[in-house]
This record gives structure tokens, C-alpha cells and sequence, in this order.
């Protein structure tokens, strides 16, 4: 009787040597370089009341310049990830820094909105560079290393995002929303100087065509059920973080609250804690493993979700609300994706890069979801409904997981 449950084939791979193990500071450049790249898909969203203002447009449409970033990225992450199975990453990746910039200048100098959304679309698809640099740091360090220093680089990207909100709400109200877009791309420019001369060189894993890298790519989701997981949980819970950042600049500068787009900034600041988590939570998936992880972290989102509720009563109480709620889901989400990452690098060390496309274009694209339909849910229900939208969103992770557990624990 023919068996049905054979693995997929496995494509061939280039027989190559071990690449040199990393030493102790590339990976904190390689942190860094993951949170200015980041940087630059996040800070548009504490600008949106600015170039509203700027442009004479309601902040629902000014809003769509974050929203469209966000979708460029979950495009270029599917685009173009896939090439560092293919190409040397040093090359690659001093490439796409070097269009960021650009982008980033045709941005700051954009007349009309058109040109400011087609930018930061272009800025989002060559903002991939933290997903090449994560496969390339786990390619190159021992298996029971694997998820620290996924931590010490997810840290980075953290840092990145909370501090994009806090660069771009000061820079922005003081000097206008241009200047963040300026500063970024000078920035960007530099960074692309450093990493051509710090990442160490590798070979190429593969030498399959391009169709075939994005072929295989869309595979495994079918294939890997370690994959599906993983992009099911972080597509989720980062919808519901999508949600809550872009709808935050709506509820502090909206009648309840009356603060500048610099207020916005600053309370990103409340999340650097989780900057610091990180690397725990990946010493933490070395030692229990990630699905013990992914519990905690759904947890934490649905306890989030519960008390930046508090944040529509306003005043004191609702800023303490916010805090606390913000930081909660901050940490949850950012040590969630540490996690996710550590399981589906250890699947298939010849196409890391495809499985982290598979796997950051379903989670983009969750977070496009979640910041495009919390500006509408905050526009009819308010705060609260963008908490319950948070809700739903962590109810969904924690479905699937008791799906999945019950289906491992059933008889075959």
C-alpha cells in the first residue's frame, strides 16, 4: 500500500563549508543594524496627525502612508527574502539599504501625498534587511545558541520599533514631519557602509531560479506544519499590536486627551522593557521550547487586551492604563516572534531565508490587516472596540493552539 505521509522532496542544495562562527560583536551590529532598519516601517505612524496637518487631509487618509509602508514590507519580505538563499547576503543587502535611502529622500521631499504613499511603499519593499539578517545570524551559530541569539537580534528589531514611534513623534512636532523622513535616510546611507564592512562573507545555499525560490516559499506553508503554526500565532498577535499603535495616535490626539504627536512618541518609550526581554525569552525557547513560549505570550496579549480598556476612561487613570496595557503587549508580541522564529529556523537550515519569508509575509500582512482595520473599528466603536479587536485577534492564536494540542494528544 503506497504511503501518503512521505515529506515533501527536499530541493538540492550547494555543498559548502560551515560559514566562521559569529563572534561576540557582530551579532550586537548586526542587533543594531535589525533596529534602523526596522525603524523606518514605524516612525510614520506617530507623523500621521502631522502630515495630515501638513496636507490638509482627514487623518484616516494620512494614516494609509503607515498602512501602505507596512504592506511594502510584507511585499518585499515575500520579494525579495527569498534572493539570500540564492546570492551572497553582504552584497544583497548593502543594495537595499542603499534604495532605502533614496526612498526615504524622495519621502521627505514628497510635494503631494501621492508621491509621499509611492515612496514609502518603495521604503517599506527594501526594508527587508532585518529578515536576511536573522536567518544569516542563525546559519551561523550552534543549534543550542540559536534562540539567545535570535533574542540579542529580535532585541534590536525592538528597539527599533519603539524607538522609530519616539524619533519620529519629538523630530516630527519640533522640526516638522519631513525631518524624520530626512534623518532616516541619512541614516540608512551610513548604516549601508557599516554592514558591507562588518557581516562576515557566505556562500550561497541554493542555486535554484527565482520562480522556484517563491515557489518553494508558498510550499511550505502546505508542507511544514511547524511553519503554519508559527505564522498563524505571530499574523495574530501582531494584528492586534498593528492595531493598537496605529490607532493610539488617533485616541491621544483626539478630543479625550488633546496631546501632540510628540505625546505619541514618548509613550512608545514605555515599551523599551520588552527590548530586554527578548533575549531572555530566547534562553527561555532554548530551554522549555517555543510552544511553552507561544502560551505565555497569547496570554499576556489577552490580559493586555483587558487593561488598555481602562485607556478610554482618560485622565490619569487612562494614561496608567495605556502604559501598563502597551508594555503587556509589547512584551508579549516581541518574545511570540523570538519564539516562532527559533522553530521554524531549526526546519530547514538550507532555506532559512524561505521559511523567514513564508513566515514575516503572513505576519506583515496580519499587521496590515491590524492597523487597517483599527483605524475603522476606533472610527465607529471608539478605544474600546480596538481593545476587543485585540481580543479577538489573541482568541484566534489561542484557538489554534488548543486545536493543535488536542490533535497531537488524539489517537492515529
Amino acid at each position: 500500500m503506497p504511503r501518503n505521509d512521505l515529506p515533501a522532496p527536499v530541493p538540492p542544495v550547494l555543498v559548502q563549508p560551515p560559514p566562521a562562527a559569529l563572534g561576540r560583536r557582530v551579532p550586537l551590529v548586526m542587533a543594531l543594524a535589525c533596529g534602523v532598519s526596522v525603524a523606518n516601517v514605524y516612525f510614520p505612524q506617530a507623523l500621521t496627525p502631522l502630515i495630515a496637518d501638513g496636507f490638509g487631509i482627514a487623518p484616516g487618509t494620512a494614516a494609509g502612508v503607515a498602512t501602505v509602508t507596512q504592506l511594502g514590507y510584507a511585499a518585499g519580505i515575500f520579494l525579495l527574502v527569498p534572493l539570500g538563499d540564492r546570492l551572497p547576503r553582504r552584497p544583497l543587502i548593502s543594495v537595499l539599504l542603499a534604495v532605502t535611502g533614496c526612498a526615504l529622500l524622495a519621502a521627505g521631499l514628497a510635494p503631494a501625498t501621492g508621491l509621499l504613499v509611492a515612496a514609502g511603499a518603495v521604503v517599506g519593499l527594501a526594508t527587508v534587511v532585518p529578515q536576511l539578517l536573522l536567518p544569516l545570524a542563525a546559519g551561523l551559530v550552534a543549534p543550542d545558541r540559536r534562540g539567545a541569539v535570535i533574542g540579542t537580534l529580535q532585541g534590536g528589531l525592538i528597539g527599533g520599533i519603539l524607538l522609530a514611534r519616539t524619533f519620529g513623534g519629538v523630530l516630527g512636532e519640533h522640526l516638522g514631519w519631513r525631518a524624520p523622513y530626512l534623518a532616516a535616510a541619512a541614516l540608512t546611507g551610513l548604516l549601508a557602509v557599516v554592514l558591507g564592512l562588518a557581516l562576515p562573507s557566505t556562500a550561497p545555499a541554493t542555486r535554484e531560479r527565482y520562480p522556484a525560490l517563491l515557489a518553494d516559499t508558498v510550499r511550505m506553508l502546505r508542507t511544514e506544519p511547524g511553519l503554519r503554526r508559527s505564522a498563524l500565532y505571530q499574523a495574530t498577535l501582531f494584528a492586534g499590536f498593528s492595531a493598537a499603535w496605529t490607532a493610539l495616535a488617533l485616541l491621544l490626539t483626539g478630543p479625550r486627551y488633546r496631546m501632540d504627536a510628540q505625546a505619541v512618541g514618548v509613550l512608545a518609550l514605555i515599551g523599551a522593557a520588552s527590548m530586554f526581554c527578548a533575549p531572555a525569552a530566547g534562553r527561555w525557547v532554548d530551554r522549555h521550547g517555543p510552544d511553552r513560549v507561544n502560551g505565555w505570550c497569547i496570554a499576556a496579549t489577552l490580559a493586555a487586551a483587558a487593561v488598555l480598556t481602562g485607556g478610554a476612561a482618560g485622565g490619569a487613570i487612562g494614561l496608567a492604563a495605556l502604559t501598563l496595557g502597551l508594555l503587556l503587549l509589547d512584551v508579549a508580541v516581541q518574545c511570540s516572534q523570538v519564539a516562532n522564529q527559533a522553530r521554524i529556523f531549526a526546519l530547514r537550515p538550507e532555506a532559512r531565508s524561505r521559511l523567514n519569508t513564508a513566515y514575516m509575509t503572513c505576519s506583515f500582512l496580519g499587521g496590515s490587516a491590524g492597523s487597517w482595520l483599527g483605524i475603522r473599528v476606533h472610527a465607529h466603536l471608539g478605544w474600546p472596540g480596538v481593545c476587543a479587536l485585540i481580543a479577538a485577534a489573541a482568541a484566534v492564536a489561542l484557538t489554534a493552539r488548543l486545536a493543535g494540542r488536542q490533535s497531537a494528544h488524539s489517537p492515529r
